[in-house]
């Protein structure tokens, strides 16, 4: 398994709202995982319409548009062993009232519309590279080497 493997993530308006970021962002480095990329933003209608681009057509996908563009947002990037697996687990199902106490969406999602996080989908062949190019250059990731990981991983 690889140590490096980086997956998409993202604050929804939600919970930037309700200064959520921060506590999110302890949860993903408490678990070892290392932030390569982050930004503060403002979604367009353009840009939600490619990220939600899968479900065009369906009934839900104009309040989407109309939900993600509606507020600030925080990107991120993070990195680590099945990294994408790892942040799924941990922000629970989409539906809050599904969502064990301990995930994100657990503690802290209220209702389906604003459950506070977004994070690729691990069965999704290319969804982590799809998102990650919408919202960052090649640029704005940085590789760097975290001091902790020998006490994360063990040697293979």
């Amino acid at each position: 398994m690889s140590h490096d493997e980086r997956t998409f993530v993202m604050v929804k308006p939600d919970g930037v709202q309700r200064g959520l970021i921060g506590d999110i962002v302890s949860r993903f480095e408490d678990r070892g995982l290392k932030l390569v990329g982050a930004k503060f933003m403002q979604i367009d209608e353009e840009l939600a319409h490619e990220h939600y681009g899968e479900h065009e057509g369906k009934p839900f996908f104009e309040g989407l548009v109309e939900f993600i563009t509606s507020g600030p947002v925080f990107a991120m990037v993070w990195e680590g062993a099945d990294a994408t697996r790892q942040v799924r687990k941990m922000m629970g199902e989409t539906d809050p009232a599904d969502s064990a106490p301990g995930t994100i969406r657990g503690d802290f999602g209220l209702d389906l519309g604003h459950n506070v996080i977004h994070g690729s989908d691990h069965e999704d062949e290319g969804a982590n590279e799809r998102e990650i190019a919408l919202f960052f250059d090649d640029e704005e990731l940085v590789d760097w080497d975290l001091d902790a990981a020998d006490w994360v991983y063990e040697d293979e």
